[in-house]
């Protein structure tokens, strides 16, 4: 068996520069992408960008040397195309195009998901974007199975793929599910019928089982991590290491507890200020619970802390349990 390519999938307000940076050095991941860029009706200025992808400064890579694509987000062909040849002077190694979004404001502003109620306004929006960008930059878009319900995941398909994006990433789910269990694997396989590109599985994969799962129902080497990933940060080595035979022991939550929940609080503060890093170990303490317990325990002893000594020093009273 061959490894599959695994990309850190883009969460708003989760899978900031911090968490590509720690979760690219433990391995695994081929991809990330940031969170999206709201474009409207005008070119952003060069600060935005900066701002969403720091990697930017290091050749749209993170320190592991993966691979950083900023992500855009809008419903105006012309702008988007406009921003997509700014992101590609800045450096970014590839551009990724958010129709998936299922925020009710972002929606209604014309962004994400609402667009594939019709799909011709993705192949107008990949192709305006593709004619403003040298042919072989990478341009892939992330998408839902519909709005409402799932009877135009074929057409959605094919306005990608016709448009001649490189890569299609499915969200198992419709809009109108948002994030509700279970994922649709299925649908993402009818889509992959009609496709003529690479098409990239996402969607309730929280371990190696549910990864083969989906491998077997969607017809899907490929898959993009989200939240599974914040759970499990080593899940994409845990795949990688079973499709090639080679054994692998998963993080302890000790190893969670003294190395990397330590390391995410100074980075957090660091990249933005204390009071940031103290809301963040909160979130990111609860994200844990589905593949760590104890995280659930250390968000109980955690919550009533509120400056980032009293976080830090709640770090080390919780380590000494172990």
């Amino acid at each position: 068996m061959t490894s599959p390519f695994i990309s850190l999938a883009p969460m708003e307000g989760v899978v900031d520069p911090v968490v590509r940076e720690l979760l690219t050095a433990i391995g695994g991941i081929d991809q990330c992408v940031t969170e999206f860029v709201r474009v409207t009706d005008k070119l952003l200025p060069d600060h935005v960008f900066y701002k969403y992808c720091p990697e930017l400064n290091t050749k749209g890579k993170t320190t592991a040397g993966t691979e950083c694509y900023i992500q855009l987000l809008g419903g105006q062909p012309g702008p988007m195309a406009e921003n997509a040849r700014k992101v590609f002077e800045l450096g970014a190694p590839g551009l990724d195009l958010n129709f998936g979004c299922p925020a009710k404001t972002v929606n209604r502003h014309d962004g994400g998901a609402v667009l594939l109620k019709n799909p011709h306004r993705l192949f107008d929006i990949i192709s305006t974007v593709k004619k403003a960008l040298p042919v072989n930059y990478p341009v892939t878009a992330k998408v839902r199975l519909g709005f409402e319900d799932k009877s135009l995941v074929q057409e959605i398909a094919r306005a990608v793929s016709e448009a001649k994006a490189h890569r299609l990433t499915i969200h198992a789910r419709t809009k109108v599910e948002g994030y509700r269990p279970p994922a649709h694997w299925e649908f993402i396989a009818q889509m992959k019928e009609v496709a003529s590109i690479p098409v990239v599985a996402n969607g309730d994969l929280w371990t190696v089982e549910d990864y083969l799962k989906c491998r077997e129902i969607s017809g899907c080497d490929d898959v993009a991590l989200g939240r599974s990933l914040i759970a499990r940060p080593d899940l994409g080595l845990q795949i990688k290491a079973y499709m090639v035979g080679s054994p692998y022991q998963g993080l302890s939550w000790s190893q969670i507890l003294t190395g990397f929940l330590p390391l995410f609080l100074q980075s957090s503060m660091e990249f933005r200020h204390k009071q940031y890093a103290v809301n963040r170990m909160k979130q990111y303490l609860k994200m844990l619970k589905p593949a760590y317990p104890c995280a659930g325990r250390a968000f109980e002893v955690l919550k009533v802390k509120n400056t980032f000594e009293e976080i830090h020093q709640g770090l080390l009273d919780l380590q000494k349990e172990f």
